[in-house]
C-alpha cells in the first residue's frame, strides 16, 4: 500500500514523504488514518530527536512517522488475527504501550504513526490491546480520546491520605477545591471539561491563565453559570491582573488551600505557586512535561512533612482511562472537540509542529486525506467569501457555537478529499 506520511529524520527535520509500506505480517493490521490530532509531545520529540527517550538512534536511515492521537478504518487484517478484527471496522488507537524501552506510536516506528494516510499497527500494540473499537462516525473526537485519557489518568493518579492509615484514596478529593494553573491551552480545556462534567463531585474549580484571549475562550466554552448548575463553583483568574497571586488564590479557597492542583506549564513560578497554595493533604500534579532533563524547582519540605503535601506526575493515560474518555464522550457528558482551534491536511504538519514553539492555540486536527493549509476555525468565515465549501464549513461551525463537530468534519471529508 502506498502511503504519504510526515516523518522525523533528525532534530527539527520533518519531511513529508511518499513510499510503499511493506506487506503486513500475520499478526498486524493495515489501517487508514482518518484523523490525527496534534500533541505538544510531538514537538518535544521533534526538538530532541535521537536524544528523546522514545526515539530510536537510527532515524536518519529509518525515519519515524510522527503523530499518535489517531483513528480511522481497519483496511487489512493479518491471517492469524482475523477472528479478532474485521476489515472496514472503525478503530481508535491507544498509543501508550508501557514498553520497557518506552517505544510507542508516533515516536519510535518507521511504519506506525498517525500523520499518514495509511499505517501498519504492529503485533506488539495489538497484543497489548491498544486497538480499541470505535462505533461512532465522528473521528476527531475519537482521536481526542487519547489526550482526554491523559487528563483522566492525571485526575486518577492524584491521591489523598489519612493520618496513620497506610493506604491512599486515589483520585481528586470529592467535595474538594481544585486549582488548574496555566490552563488556557488545549489540555487545560479538556481538564476543565472533565472537572465540571466528569461526575467528580468537586466543590470549586479555579482556573488561571495569563492570556485574556485564552480566558475569554474558556469562559465562552465553560460559562460559570452552567458549571454552577452542575454543582461546581467555577472561577477564572487572569494572573496578570493580580498583584499577589498566592494571597488571591488562598482567599478564593477561603484560606484553606487547594486539595488538588494541576500545573499545565513547565514554568518554575507556577510550581512555586502550586507549592504555596496547597492545603493540608494537598496533591500537586505536574502535568506539563519539560524538555530539560534537569528541570527542577525548590520544594517546601516543611509542607511535605507537617501538612502531608505531596506531588505526582503522569505521562499518558491507560487503556481504561481511554475507555472512560470514549464512554463520557459517547454519553455526551464531555466534548473533547472544544480543544480544537485549527484544521489542516497532511502537508501542513511539518510547519505546524515546529510552530508549536510559539503557538498559543488549541488542538490542531489533521485529516491526512484532504488538502488544506492549517486553518483556524475563525478563518473559514473569511475564506468562505470566495469559496462555497469553506462557507458551508463556517456555517456548520457556527451552528455548533463555534466548536468543531461531526457535521463539519463529514462535509470537509466529502468535499476536500485530496
Amino acid at each position: 500500500m502506498q502511503t504519504r506520511a510526515v516523518a522525523l529524520y533528525g532534530k527539527e527535520d520533518l519531511r513529508l514523504r511518499e513510499f510503499e509500506l511493506p506487506e503486513i505480517g500475520e499478526e498486524e493490521l493495515l489501517v487508514e488514518v482518518v484523523s490525527d490530532t496534534a500533541c505538544l509531545s510531538t514537538l518535544k520529540a521533534t526538538l530532541l530527536a535521537e536524544d528523546h527517550k522514545r526515539v530510536p538512534e537510527n532515524i536518519k536511515d529509518h525515519p519515524i512517522i510522527v503523530g499518535h492521537e489517531f483513528s480511522g478504518y481497519i483496511r487489512k487484517v493479518g491471517d492469524k488475527i482475523k477472528d479478532n478484527f474485521n476489515e472496514g471496522d472503525k478503530f481508535v488507537l491507544q498509543p501508550a504501550m508501557g514498553l520497557d524501552n518506552g517505544y510507542s506510536a508516533g515516536y519510535s516506528y518507521e511504519f506506525f504513526g498517525g500523520d499518514a494516510t495509511y499505517t501498519i499497527i504492529p503485533k506488539v500494540a495489538i497484543d497489548l490491546g491498544c486497538v480499541l473499537p470505535y462505533k461512532k462516525e465522528y473521528f476527531a473526537n475519537a482521536s481526542l480520546a487519547e489526550p482526554m485519557s491523559c487528563i483522566i489518568g492525571a485526575f486518577n493518579a492524584n491521591f489523598h491520605t489519612k493520618p496513620y492509615v497506610y493506604s491512599h484514596d486515589m483520585g481528586v478529593k470529592e467535595g474538594g477545591q481544585v486549582a488548574l494553573l496555566g490552563c488556557g491551552g488545549p489540555m487545560g480545556v479538556g481538564a476543565l471539561d472533565y472537572a465540571i462534567n466528569g461526575g467528580l463531585g468537586l466543590k470549586k474549580v479555579v482556573a488561571t491563565e495569563v492570556s485574556q484571549e485564552r480566558l475569554d475562550r474558556l469562559k465562552k466554552l465553560f460559562p460559570p453559570e452552567e458549571a454552577k448548575e452542575k454543582g461546581v463553583e467555577l472561577v477564572f483568574v487572569n494572573a496578570n491582573d493580580v498583584d499577589d497571586q498566592t494571597k488571591h488564590l488562598m482567599d478564593l479557597s477561603d484560606g484553606k488551600g487547594y486539595d488538588d492542583i494541576f500545573v499545565f506549564a513547565a514554568v518554575e513560578a507556577l510550581l512555586l505557586l502550586a507549592d504555596a497554595i496547597a492545603g493540608n493533604d494537598g496533591c500537586i500534579n505536574f502535568f506539563a512535561g519539560p524538555t530539560d532533563k534537569n528541570f527542577s524547582v525548590p520544594v517546601n519540605m516543611y509542607n511535605i512533612h507537617y501538612n502531608s503535601v505531596h506531588y505526582v506526575g503522569t505521562s499518558g493515560g491507560s487503556t481504561d482511562d481511554m475507555r472512560q474518555s470514549l464512554k463520557l464522550t459517547e454519553e455526551g457528558k464531555i466534548n473533547p472537540s472544544k480543544m480544537i482551534t485549527h484544521i489542516g491536511g497532511l502537508e501542513s504538519v511539518p510547519d505546524m509542529i515546529l510552530d508549536m514553539k510559539h503557538a498559543t492555540s488549541g488542538k490542531n486536527a489533521i485529516y491526512p486525506h484532504i488538502s488544506l493549509e492549517l486553518t483556524s476555525l475563525e478563518e473559514f468565515e473569511e475564506k468562505g467569501r470566495d469559496n462555497p465549501v469553506f462557507k458551508e464549513i463556517h456555517q456548520l461551525i457556527e451552528k455548533h457555537d463555534g466548536i468543531w463537530n461531526e457535521e463539519a468534519e463529514r462535509y470537509l471529508l466529502e468535499n476536500l478529499k485530496k
